[in-house]
């Protein structure tokens, strides 16, 4: 069916899927409850979207490294903000989103990427500013243009879609699992499926940036297990760039899982055109990996990334745990 734009309300949050979205972005803030608002993001962003700048009380730019410390940097600056808006990547939301976890300000997430932090109250806190957090923060607004969210080049492009097919990949199996995240979930997967299989020219962008919305709703609603885990505390100690890391390891995390959630594993197969027997396949085919390796993760700290998977509470999520040995191979094969 072709995708139409929507305005969906869901329990405190609106999502805005709206071609040309961004470029109409002050507009929809205002009619939206955002007026006035102080503004994140990156230089890339404001040059995307120099009106939205011109529009803000207060503009501060996101620096790069780890949420915690890109927080911290810009805490106090912008803790007087009642409304934050984050234009961005999911690091740039994932700071607005921790910085409102300290000052309570209401966040609004206008994503450049398919990282679904747009959808989800996870994330990391202002480093030092831990115990100042009243809790974690989920967007209440949500402005998802299609074309900016889909506009990376194809070799990234697709890793960051298989970053989206994990959201909802991941949250199949949990203890949390719902009849409504399983059906975000597995239409998510189909849609980013059959986008990926289209030529790179003909490709129905809106229905690429739709599958990553479901799934990134999917992943809120019912948490994750073992791809996550692995790829979180890769991505933390090994150095691996969260993307490319998604992509490498959903493979053989979603094979893993072929024995230990047989009925999810099966629906998912489905949903994106294969069988259980090849879905780490069928993923690698859409994903094009190149490796954990090539992506630059340090082999030096494996024992002390598996250290890390192992001590991740989440984990648990995943029917029979595997051990160390057994996620020694998840992660080898992947590399």
């Amino acid at each position: 069916m072709p995708q139409e734009d929507f305005v969906w309300r869901d329990a405190g949050r609106t999502v805005v899927f709206r071609d040309g979205a961004l470029g109409a972005a002050a507009p929809l803030l205002g009619e939206h409850g955002f007026g006035s608002f102080t503004l994140l993001s990156t230089p890339r962003g404001l040059s995307s979207a120099p009106e939205l700048a011109e529009a803000a009380e207060e503009v501060h730019e996101v620096r790069p490294g780890g949420v915690p410390e890109a927080a911290a940097a810009v805490l106090e600056p912008a803790l007087g903000a009642a409304r934050l808006v984050a234009l961005g990547g999911g690091r740039v939301i994932d700071v607005a989103k921790a910085l409102a976890a300290v000052s309570g300000a209401e966040v609004a997430a206008i994503p450049t990427t398919m990282s679904g932090a747009e959808m989800t109250g996870i994330h990391r806190l202002p480093a030092g500013a831990e115990e100042r957090a009243r809790g974690l923060v989920r967007p209440a607004l949500v402005l998802a243009d299609p074309g900016p969210m889909t506009s990376q080049p194809e070799t990234p492009l697709r890793r960051s879609s298989m970053n989206a097919l994990a959201h909802g990949a991941d949250s199949l199996y949990t203890p949390l699992a719902n009849p409504v995240s399983r059906m975000a979930a597995l239409r998510g997967a189909g849609l980013i499926a059959v986008a990926l299989d289209q030529e790179p020219g003909a490709r129905d962008r809106t229905a690429l940036a739709l599958g990553s919305i479901l799934c990134g709703y999917a992943i809120d609603s019912a948490l994750f297990g073992l791809h996550h885990v692995i790829c979180q505390s890769l991505v933390r100690v090994c150095g691996s760039p969260h993307a490319e890391t998604n992509a490498a390891i959903l493979p053989p995390a979603m094979e893993a899982l072929r024995d230990r959630a047989p009925e999810q594993i099966e629906l998912l197969s489905a949903s994106i055109g294969t069988e259980p027997k090849s879905i780490g396949q069928r993923i690698a085919e859409l994903g094009r990996p190149e490796g954990l390796g090539a992506a630059g993760a340090d082999r030096g700290r494996l024992e002390e990334a598996l250290d890390a998977i192992e001590a991740r509470p989440e984990l648990r999520f995943t029917p029979e745990p595997p051990d160390r040995e057994e996620l020694r191979s998840i992660v080898e094969s992947a590399w």
